[in-house]
């Protein structure tokens, strides 16, 4: 694996997992075993990491997504299986939350850098769940839903927060 593989591996490893702030550059050296000079040479600052991170996860997140409804089928509408995709995100990593805003929480607020790959994968998000519900309003409802389910998942480590909105959710598009 070359060394940029390597520190993104890591840093995306310790960012999810520790955060961003309990994160530093020397234990990212360190855990991807490279040298100091690899790191510099491949990214400018820790900030261009957590970008890299982002990035990398936002295309994680979509394709696991896109993957699952797909899978699942006609088994329920779309859109309540992508909160069955939550849940299984929670089980998967832990009820680790959002990446996204876990950064957010870690970031000052005049990174705008960071701040705009962070509003960028949200607006997508949005975008995605319109295009499964095809009603604005209604479609705004359940992205705010979606949002705060998983912020209440990680809060409470548990999945009522998801089912409970699901269930809302399925009473909305009837």
């Amino acid at each position: 694996m070359k060394a940029r593989d390597r520190i993104l591996k890591t840093a995306s490893k310790l960012f999810h997992t520790r955060g961003y702030n309990s994160t530093g550059i020397n234990q990212i050296i360190e855990e991807a075993s490279v040298a100091k000079g690899s790191f510099y040479y491949n990214f400018k600052s820790k900030e261009e990491v957590c970008i890299a991170f982002l990035n990398a996860r936002h295309t994680y997140w979509f394709e696991s997504l896109k993957n699952f409804i797909e899978l699942k089928g006609n088994r329920e509408h779309p859109i309540l299986l992508a909160f069955s995709f939550l849940i299984d995100m929670n089980i998967k990593e832990n009820f680790r939350g959002c990446s996204f805003l876990n950064i957010l929480s870690e970031i000052p607020s005049d990174n705008s850098k960071i701040l705009k790959v962070l509003q960028n994968h949200k607006k997508d998000l949005r975008q995605y769940i319109s295009s499964l519900v095809k009603n604005g309003d209604l479609s705004d409802h359940i992205y705010l839903l979606f949002e705060s389910s998983i912020i209440e998942s990680q809060l409470y480590r548990d999945q009522w927060p998801v089912k409970k909105s699901k269930e809302i959710v399925k009473h909305l598009i009837q």
